[in-house]
């Protein structure tokens, strides 16, 4: 087992996705938005699924949501300390805008479907991952 701390593995920054991944630079969590129908898109996609409009650009959403459904991972994948909380959090802006996200600042035992959650940023290098915590 190595001594090191647990590290996230960074995604790819590529013109598509660089947006999303430094959003959190200004504590904002943006989303593609369609300039058309007006339909957040996610994950990032050039056309809008829901009126194939190519005029889509990064937003700013609220950052507030909810607990679709969860998971309590305990096994050590050297990725994050067991136990950690995976989640799908719908946001508030529409339904189906959901994000595959770690819930933190909550004990695994303490969240449940539903549970109102906010948005806050773990920095690695250039990287803002958007992680959720119990809404205030």
């Amino acid at each position: 087992m190595s001594t090191d701390a647990p590290t996230r593995p960074l995604p790819a920054l590529t013109p598509e996705t660089e947006f999303f991944w430094t959003s959190g630079v200004d504590g904002r969590l943006r989303f593609l938005r369609c300039g058309d129908c007006y339909s957040y898109v996610h994950p990032p996609a050039p056309v809008c699924p829901q009126c194939a409009s190519r005029s889509v650009a990064p937003e700013p959403v609220t950052g507030r949501g909810t607990v679709a459904t969860f998971t309590v991972n305990h096994q050590d994948w050297g990725l994050m300390d067991p136990p950690y909380v995976i989640a799908i959090v719908e946001l508030v802006e529409q339904p189906g805008l959901r994000l595959t996200t770690n819930l933190v600042n909550v004990e695994a035992g303490a969240v449940a479907g539903g549970m109102a959650v906010q948005v806050c940023f773990e920095q690695v290098d250039d990287v803002w991952f958007p992680l959720f915590e119990p809404a205030t």
